[in-house]
């Protein structure tokens, strides 16, 4: 029996459940999310703190590249995708934590509710089963 590398999708018939579409979107909104924050940075440059605004910028921008990648790739039912998405939800989880005292409680309850959703989803048996018959798939 042939083995087939980690990275190939399963048949082109295949299409996602849907708690995996739920989640990949989410994970596509959040990387809009970072996209924006990066764009708003670099519009407040200012002289006086270039590097770290560069820095910033660089950072917010890479994070939203890397999380749009994950978002298309478990759209693809790309098995490697699950690992960084679920780490970056639950980073966006302790910073929920952390935002839980600023004026407005919207914040950290949308950052709490699109994490917890999104690793529901990539929890989910249906997620699970399409994306474990990678390993399958001969």
């Amino acid at each position: 029996m042939p083995v087939t590398p980690p990275d190939v999708p399963p048949g082109p018939d295949a299409t996602p459940p849907p708690p995996l579409v739920v989640a990949a979107s989410l994970v596509g909104v959040e990387a809009c999310a970072l996209l924006a924050l990066g764009l708003l940075e670099v519009v407040n440059l200012r002289a006086i703190r270039l590097t770290m605004g560069v820095t910033t910028t660089l950072f917010f921008l890479a994070a939203a590249a890397g999380l749009a990648w994950c978002a298309w790739s478990l759209w693809r039912m790309r098995r490697w995708a699950r690992g960084p998405v679920v780490m970056a939800q639950l980073i966006q989880l302790g910073l929920a934590w952390n935002f839980r005292d600023v004026w407005s409680v919207v914040l950290p309850l949308a950052l709490a509710a699109s994490a917890l959703v999104v690793v529901a989803g990539l929890l989910h048996p249906a997620t699970t089963q399409v994306l474990e018959e990678q390993d399958t798939v001969s």
